[in-house]
């Protein structure tokens, strides 16, 4: 059984390097104050697709972002992985969406783009935390849903049969296809690039990315496979009131990166005293108990 496999994935600011710079007047992030990095969860999604299509024979993974035109680097690194394929949603009316309008956009690429079994991403963006894209993405689409994937253990008869990590322990489920799955960050890690694909798609590019003047710009007219698929709110037939800010009832107020210093410290020895004394002081300050 040869499976359509869609993998949402995310560019992303590093958050570990967020300064005064990082939001902008109107509440969005200045993505170009910050280096951008493959979404770390996205990419344990990229894994699990990459594993059906080798259990699978006939089996195609393409690559599902929206941002702007250097997110096509998210593109690149998943066909250097082993993808196939990939589409880049980017239009000035996508900037500054929430996860609602996010999710919107992600299901409009998807309806346009066709028959598919799987669409799958990580749990959620570090750049936000919500964990809400996947499932929203699901709800408009109409189709089933698991949350909080470990591992994808088969898929059989058009059913995939997944081991999820919840609050307690582990649990094995069973969704028909298609199916929307998000995966956990202690999920298998993504496999490295790959050489050779690294060679054959080191050029891939949307038109956007393009200034015209590259060396190898010949190469695009001979090798059809470089040029990435690049779509606009046109493009999928998408309501501009639904994407971007217009769409987005989320609205953030200020971003602030926050240092926790210690003001003072203590060493302690094992003693019993030193022990029983931390403790209630732990207690009297109403920090446990």
């Amino acid at each position: 059984m040869s499976l359509n496999i869609i993998v949402l994935a995310k560019q992303v600011p590093d958050t570990r390097n967020v300064g005064k710079d990082a939001m902008k007047a109107d509440g969005t992030i200045n993505r170009a104050a910050l280096p951008a990095i493959f979404n770390p969860e996205d990419l344990n999604a990229l894994e699990q697709a990459l594993r059906l299509k080798e259990q699978h024979p006939g089996s195609t993974v393409g690559m599902l972002t929206m941002g702007p035109p250097r997110a096509g680097e998210i593109i690149r690194q998943g066909l250097f992985r082993g993808a196939d394929t990939g589409w880049l949603l980017t239009d000035r009316l996508f900037a500054g969406a929430d996860t609602l309008a996010t999710s919107y956009a992600l299901a409009t690429a998807i309806k346009k783009i066709g028959k598919v079994d799987i669409v799958i991403g990580g749990r959620q963006a570090i750049d936000g935390d919500t964990a809400q894209v996947g499932p929203q993405v699901a709800q408009k689409l109409g189709l089933n849903q698991v949350t909080y994937a470990e591992e994808i253990l088969k898929v059989e008869n058009g059913v995939a049969t997944i081991r999820r990590h919840i609050d307690g322990g582990v649990e094995v489920v069973e969704a028909p296809l298609p199916v929307v799955i998000t995966v956990n960050g202690s999920a298998a890690p993504c496999r490295p690039c790959n050489a050779k694909l690294v060679m054959k798609y080191k050029y891939a590019t949307c038109h956007m990315e393009r200034t015209g003047d590259e060396p190898w710009k010949g190469l695009y007219d001979e090798r059809p496979y470089l040029t990435l698929n690049e779509w606009s709110v046109t493009d999928v037939d998408g309501d501009p009131a639904q994407c971007g800010l217009s769409g987005s009832p989320t609205k953030v107020k200020t971003v602030k990166n926050i240092v926790f210093q210690a003001k003072e410290s203590k060493t302690l020895t094992g003693s019993d005293a030193d022990v029983e004394g931390v403790i209630r002081e732990l207690l009297d300050e109403k920090i446990i108990g």
